[in-house]
C-alpha cells in the first residue's frame, strides 16, 4: 500500500501547514479521538476540524520542539546506525482520504518511520514503563496511512536522557483505530455534530469558554429519563466521594495521632512528613475597612459560572 501525497510541505510556512492539517485526521489527533490523549479531548479535535477552534498561536515550547527534532533524529542515527530522511509532504491514506500523516522521518532502506519527541524530566517514569499510549497510537496511525511495517519513536527527556523504541505493525489495532477515526469523521466532522464530553480537563475548559456566562433568569427544562438517571448517578457518585474523603481523612488522622510532634514518620519504604510551615497572607477584609476608596481601585471583576445541583 502506497500513501498518496496530499500536499508538498517543503516551502510551506507554519500557518499554511496548520491550515492543511485541519482538513483531515493527523497522528496527533488519533489518540484524542480514541479518548486516550491526556491533554486533548475529542471535542477539541472536532472544533479544530470544523473550523470552530481559535487559531493555534506558535509559542516558544512549540518552536523548541521543532528545532530539537533534528537533534533527536541525529541521535537516533548514532544510536541505531540507521539512516533517516525527511518526507516533506502531508501524506494521505489511499482509501480513507480523511487520514493524514505528516511524518518526522522515514528510515532509509526500510519500510519504517521515525517519530521524534522531546519532553520534560517529569515524564521520565512514563518512558521507563514503555511507550506512552497516546504516542503509540500516533505511530499506529502513521503505519495505517503509510503501510509501514514498523515505526520507531525516539525521545529526548529533559535534555538529560535519550530513549528510542520500536513499534511493530499490529493489523488488529490498526483496523480498530481506522474504525474509530472513520466513525468520528463521518458521525461528527461531516455531520457537524459535536461529540459528547469525555470528563477531561480539556473538555471542561472548552465548555466553560463556549458558555462563559449565563442569561439571567432563563430556565430550560431538561426532560427525559436520561437526565433523571444522570442526576441519580451524580448523587451516588457524590455520596461515594464523601465517604472515601472521610475514610481518607480518618487514615491521615490516625497516623498524625501516632506522629505527635515528630516531623517525619517511616512506614516500610514510605516516608511521611508533617512539617510546620509559615505563610504571610494579605488581609483583604481589613484593608477594605481601613482603605475603602483605595480598595476599589484594586478590584478586578471576574466572570465565572458555578455549577450547582440542589
Amino acid at each position: 500500500m502506497q500513501a498518496k501525497v496530499l500536499v508538498n510541505t517543503l516551502n510551506m510556512n507554519h500557518d499554511e501547514w496548520l491550515g492543511s492539517r485541519t482538513k483531515g485526521i493527523g497522528g496527533s489527533d488519533a489518540a484524542a479521538i480514541a479518548g486516550l490523549n491526556p491533554w486533548k479531548s475529542p471535542i477539541s479535535v472536532f472544533l479544530d476540524k470544523t473550523g470552530k477552534a481559535d487559531p493555534v498561536e506558535d509559542n516558544e515550547r512549540m518552536r523548541i520542539g521543532r528545532d530539537l527534532e533534528d537533534y533527536v533524529a541525529k541521535r537516533f542515527e548514532e544510536a541505531t546506525e540507521m539512516k533517516v530522511r525527511r518526507r516533506n509532504a502531508i501524506l494521505q491514506h489511499p482509501k480513507y482520504d480523511f487520514m493524514f500523516a505528516n511524518v518526522d522521518r522515514l528510515i532509509v532502506g526500510k519500510n519504517e518511520g521515525l517519530e521524534c519527541k522531546t519532553t520534560n524530566s517529569y515524564a521520565k517514569s512514563e518512558w521507563e514503563e514503555g511507550i506512552p499510549l497516546h504516542y503509540e497510537i500516533q505511530c499506529l496511525h502513521y503505519m495505517a496511512v503509510t503501510g509501514a511495517d514498523a515505526w520507531w519513536i525516539a525521545c529526548l527527556i529533559g535534555n538529560e536522557k535519550f530513549v528510542y523504541k520500536r513499534i511493530e505493525r499490529d493489523e488488529s489495532a490498526i483496523n480498530h483505530l481506522i474504525n474509530i477515526e472513520k466513525e468520528f469523521w463521518e458521525d461528527h466532522v461531516l455531520a457537524n455534530e459535536m461529540p459528547a464530553p469525555d470528563g477531561s480537563k480539556d473538555a471542561d475548559g472548552i465548555l466553560r469558554e463556549m458558555y462563559s456566562s449565563s442569561d439571567p433568569g432563563t430556565v430550560i427544562n431538561l426532560e427525559g429519563y436520561e437526565f433523571e438517571l444522570k442526576i441519580q448517578r451524580l448523587d451516588e457518585i457524590k455520596g461515594m466521594i464523601n465517604k472515601l474523603e472521610t475514610e481518607k481523612k480518618q487514615m491521615e488522622q490516625d497516623i498524625q495521632l501516632q506522629m505527635g510532634e515528630n516531623e517525619t514518620a517511616l512506614i516500610g519504604d514510605r516516608k511521611i512528613t508533617w512539617k510546620t510551615s509559615k505563610s504571610n497572607r494579605f488581609d483583604s477584609k481589613r484593608f477594605k475597612m481601613d482603605h475603602p476608596e483605595m480598595y476599589k481601585d484594586y478590584i478586578n471583576e471576574s466572570v465565572s459560572r458555578r455549577f450547582l445541583i440542589k
